[in-house]
């Protein structure tokens, strides 16, 4: 299995799998441009895990500045793998990858918030060197 940047030609894909994280059917054309917009943007870092030629997941991740860091954090905002490709590492080796880059790059901090639910998401979190060290809340603005 191989890490590389995701590409435009993975939207059908990536589509598939945020739609199976999300439980629920994104429209496409809506998706796609905000995934080429996402894309496009340097504060974004979208990679795939493959085996072969096939996508078997993908890790999406945002950096900011955050003034109460003095500095430029990235924050996971997407995992997702394959459910017939699962426990073969495919997670771990995106998170690794994209600390590499970020390491390359001089930056220092990764975030990421999972749902509360996600059960299985925490404990891969945690054996991949996260720490639990805030809680997060969501309000939805109708």
């Amino acid at each position: 299995m191989k890490v590389r940047p995701a590409t435009s030609e993975d939207c059908k894909t990536i589509h598939r799998f945020i739609c199976e994280l999300e439980n629920t059917q994104f429209d496409y054309s809506r998706f796609e441009e905000y995934y080429m917009r996402n894309l496009d943007n340097k504060d974004n870092i979208y990679l795939v895990a493959t085996d072969s030629e096939t996508v078997t997941g993908f890790l999406s991740c945002h950096g900011q500045y955050l003034l109460h860091h003095m500095d430029k954090v990235f924050e996971i905002q997407e995992l997702y793998v394959d459910e017939n490709y699962r426990s073969q590492k495919a997670g771990q080796l995106l998170t690794e990858a994209l600390e590499a880059i970020l390491k390359i790059q001089g930056y220092k901090y990764l975030e990421v918030a999972s749902n509360i639910k996600r059960t299985n998401a925490h404990r891969f979190y945690i054996s991949n060197g996260f720490a639990q060290t805030h809680y997060r809340f969501t309000k939805t603005l109708d």
